[in-house]
Formats: structure tokens, C-alpha cells, sequence
């Protein structure tokens, strides 16, 4: 994707800057894929843009990954195997890797969404399990990052 920046990274972090969501149509079929530029080792995550009074071009199905689908924009219908439903923006749908998914936007406007892709039944720890509280005082940091 060409308008990807890179913003700082580090040997514990990437940060990069898609620039407007909006403008993501303007790019190779209207995704980025995120788990190369980003550094990422667990998750393959995405964004895409699914264009007015569109389907997606194909149903698929994963052999060993999850998929987590999250609608920032737009509205329309979401299928796994033979039940489809409504989606719009703020709509969340988990799909288990045997699942046959497709998406189509019903709206006049482009739908904007996230996937989010990660090996089913590998994440063992999360939220607070996963957490380790540092002693730190996030102000004091960033005043002293900032010096």
C-alpha cells in the first residue's frame, strides 16, 4: 500500500499511519494488509473497503485461522454457511475457520471494515491474565520522553 508511513518504531513496537480510511478504495483491490508492515507475529489484521452496492468477490473459508470482522462504516448483509444477516457500523462478527463467509454492502455508500485473523483457540492468556501493571506514572513518562 502506498500510502502507508511508517511513524517511529522500535525493537517493541511498529507504528504506521494508513492515512484516511476513506481514500483505502484508491488502493490495490481497497485493502491493507497490516501483519508484514506492522511487524505482527500473532494476527494478520486488515482494513478494507467494500464498495457501494457490492458483494465480495468470493466466499471462503480458512483451514486453521479465525476471523473477526468489524464494520466501521456502511451497512449490509453477512453470511456463514446458509444464514445471512444484517451488519452496519458497529457490528462485530466472529467467524470459526470451518465457517464459509461472504459479505455484501446494500448501502449507497462504501462499507469500511476490519478483519482481524489469528490461529483458533491460541490465545491462552488475555486482558488482565496477560497484563503485567509497570510501576510507572504515565504523565511523569511522557514529560520525561519529551525533555
Amino acid at each position: 500500500m502506498s500510502n502507508v508511513n511508517k511513524v517511529v518504531e522500535n525493537k517493541n513496537f511498529t507504528a504506521i499511519n494508513l492515512g484516511k480510511l476513506t481514500l483505502l478504495s484508491e488502493t490495490s483491490n481497497g485493502k491493507a494488509f497490516l501483519k508484514e508492515i506492522t511487524k505482527a507475529t500473532g494476527t494478520e489484521i486488515s482494513l478494507s473497503v467494500l464498495p457501494a452496492n457490492t458483494d465480495l468477490p468470493f466466499f471462503h473459508s480458512h483451514k486453521q485461522n479465525e476471523e473477526t470482522y468489524i464494520i466501521l462504516s456502511g451497512e449490509g448483509k453477512f453470511q456463514v454457511d446458509d444464514l445471512s444477516f444484517d451488519i452496519c457500523e458497529g457490528s462485530i462478527v466472529r467467524v470459526a475457520p470451518e465457517g464459509i463467509r461472504g459479505m455484501t454492502n446494500t448501502s449507497n455508500d462504501q462499507m469500511i471494515y476490519i478483519v482481524i485473523q489469528s490461529k483458533e483457540n491460541s490465545l491462552e492468556q488475555y486482558s488482565m491474565e496477560d497484563g503485567v501493571i509497570q510501576d510507572l506514572n504515565a504523565k511523569e513518562l511522557l514529560n520525561k520522553l519529551s525533555e
